[in-house]
């Protein structure tokens, strides 16, 4: 078979034609502390039994913000068309690829990431509601995000005692980490559909289920709050259901994506939380919340990143360009493709075919 030449790219993940951060002024402010290098390779080999239609792959990219920095980004396929872009109401970073013949279709992904460990200070909190414009998005209900009826109820019982944006998240997130765990038997990070999941009171679930009730329950309150999806790098210093690698830094990361959550405070601007890998760690350790490491974690994970991870972006009901079939998207962690319209497993990267690595710099 004779292969096409193969189309190459490298983007300057500055540009501002194709980037726009989405870093706050008091985001920005954070401490650049335990800084981590690691090579994120991603190589994407589709297969499917209908090998003459139109095929069309999206990829989910590093956001650029304060905590991840990326470079060297590259890209090579045979595609027959490639390209960045952040063209969705989420100005979630995508490469966009499409192949119109026949033939094996592959796309390999390079960048290097920095990353830095992510540390609120809380102290600077204040009472204040009036939140910029940007902000005031992550307050609004979407179809997996709804803010009234049930999901309200609980919230306003929740935080029936609580007086600021920062009691109120508190409360939300122990009432979480205590009422909620981790169940693997949930495919991929799950729906996070919150709405059905306090209606029908499913506490189980997987990082986006569980991320999704926090959001829910803290916008439904007034505090804005959003999930952050993206994927583990490499080892962690708590647990190795947080992260895990080889004695060289060599992390096999296929499979190893992972949803986090953020709320926003006026004077802390956003505020880092992982309620889902509190639930993890307590499954993998088999502990208890009166277990020290647990405790540990528990309160770690309320205002800090621990930065073995990089996100993605923060897109909820959405759709991503060009117009794919299944619009609106639910969310976008996963790569995303499609055959003449058929929609490919996600969930299943040895049947996409999909396969990441992470080399960390020791």
């Amino acid at each position: 078979m004779q292969r096409r030449t193969f189309m190459k790219g490298c983007v300057a993940l500055g540009a501002s034609s194709v980037i726009l951060p989405q870093v706050s002024i008091l985001e920005a402010s954070e401490p650049k502390s335990k800084t981590r290098i690691f090579f994120v390779t991603n190589s994407y080999n589709l297969k499917h039994e209908n090998t003459k239609g139109l095929t069309k792959l999206w990829v989910p990219l590093p956001q650029e913000t304060s905590y991840q920095k990326v470079s060297d980004f590259k890209f090579s396929s045979n595609a027959t068309n490639a390209y960045v872009t952040d063209k969705n109401s989420y100005k979630a970073r995508t490469l966009y690829a499409e192949w119109k013949n026949g033939g094996e279709k592959v796309l390999e992904v390079t960048y290097t990431i920095t990353t830095y460990e992510r540390n609120s200070d809380l102290s600077k909190a204040t009472a204040s509601t009036k939140y910029p414009k940007d902000v005031v998005h992550y307050l609004k209900p979407t179809a997996h995000i709804p803010t009234s009826g049930k999901v309200k109820e609980l919230a306003l019982k929740i935080t029936a005692t609580s007086k600021t944006p920062l009691e109120k998240a508190k409360a939300i997130y122990l009432w979480v980490t205590e009422n909620m765990y981790r169940d693997n038997a949930v495919v991929g990070c799950g729906v996070g559909d919150a709405g059905k999941a306090i209606e029908q009171n499913i506490m189980g679930g997987k990082c986006t289920d569980i991320s999704s009730v926090f959001v829910a329950l803290l916008r439904s309150v007034g505090v804005p709050a959003r999930e952050i999806f993206g994927i583990r790098l490499g080892s962690s210093r708590y647990s190795k259901a947080c992260g895990s690698s080889d004695e060289k830094g060599l992390a096999k990361i296929t499979g190893a994506e992972h949803c986090r959550a953020e709320f926003y405070l006026d004077g802390s601007g956003w505020v880092p939380c992982d309620p889902a890998d509190v639930a993890k760690v307590i499954l993998t350790e088999k502990m208890t919340l009166n277990d020290p490491l647990i405790k540990e974690v528990r309160e770690y994970f309320f205002g800090n990143w621990e930065m073995n991870w990089m996100g993605y972006n923060t897109a909820r009901d959405f759709v991503l360009t060009p117009t794919p079939a299944q619009k609106p998207l639910n969310m976008f962690g996963y790569p995303y493709a499609e055959v003449e319209d058929e929609v490919l497993d996600y969930y299943a990267p040895a049947a996409f075919t999909y396969s990441f690595n992470s080399q960390e710099k020791l």
